[in-house]
């Protein structure tokens, strides 16, 4: 999980932050105020700024060292554990809440739910929630999805509600359920290239696809008239151990 290091801080920059009433729903979820919470795959802590705001003590797990020196900056009062999630050891009697945003798919398919639960205290939530990006325009979305597989046609996208389905039917936990939360983000076509930039997928392809990639997502920006418009589909679904 460590393919965001070199882009941390951009990624802190360009990636929009969740809803606050995430950590409502959390906290309405639990029942009340949980003794702890735990963080997987934190980054530079756009998921830790909504956890945080639950107000118990917080430890988050992030494997990435420049990620984490960047989280440690902004979240003193946090506790960082540096390392994979699968290597990380839970207190006895496990947490309060565990929580994954936007991580969820770069922990091993075949272990996560299990290692998740093993993880929990009692009773305890699981709290995983994530963006998805679309757009607001149809025409945009239809002309940006073509250019980029023009770039690469083997680019895909999974599921819409992948990671729901992945926790419900793991059988690890009970009382399944699933909120999301949609708001229009209007981006420049500076904003959008960077956003672009912090991309798993897009960070994964060679130099000269990405550069690639860039300036034809460019070229239809200023055609758009300098600007995109994110239908940001944000989901969280909560489990009970």
């Amino acid at each position: 999980m460590d393919v965001f290091g070199p882009v941390a801080d951009l990624y802190e920059t360009a990636r929009p932050g969740y809803p606050a009433e995430i950590a409502d729903a959390i906290v309405a979820y639990h029942g009340g105020a949980p003794t702890s919470v735990v963080e997987i795959g934190a980054g530079t802590g756009k998921g830790t700024d909504v956890l945080a705001r639950i107000a118990a003590p917080l430890t988050c797990v992030e494997p990435d060292p420049r990620m984490a020196a960047l989280l440690a900056g902004r979240f003193p009062d946090a506790h960082i554990h540096n390392g994979p999630f699968e290597q990380w050891s839970p207190p006895v009697g496990g947490v309060g809440v565990l929580a994954c945003a936007m991580a969820w798919h770069w922990l091993d398919p075949g272990t996560r739910n299990t290692y998740a639960r093993r993880a929990l205290a009692p009773g305890g939530t699981l709290a995983v929630f994530g963006h998805r990006y679309d757009y607001a325009d149809a025409d945009q979305r239809a002309a940006i999805r073509a250019a980029l597989h023009a770039v690469d046609p083997t680019v895909r996208e999974r599921p819409r509600d992948w990671f729901h389905h992945d926790i419900a039917d793991s059988g690890q936990f009970a009382d399944v359920r699933r909120e999301v939360f949609r708001r229009n983000l209007r981006l420049d076509k500076e904003r959008y290239l960077a956003l672009v930039r912090t991309f798993g997928p897009f960070l994964a392809r060679s130099p000269e696809q990405q550069q690639r990639g860039l300036t034809a997502l460019g070229r239809l920006v200023d055609d758009f008239g300098g600007g995109v418009v994110l239908d940001l589909r944000t989901t969280l679904v909560l489990g009970r151990g």
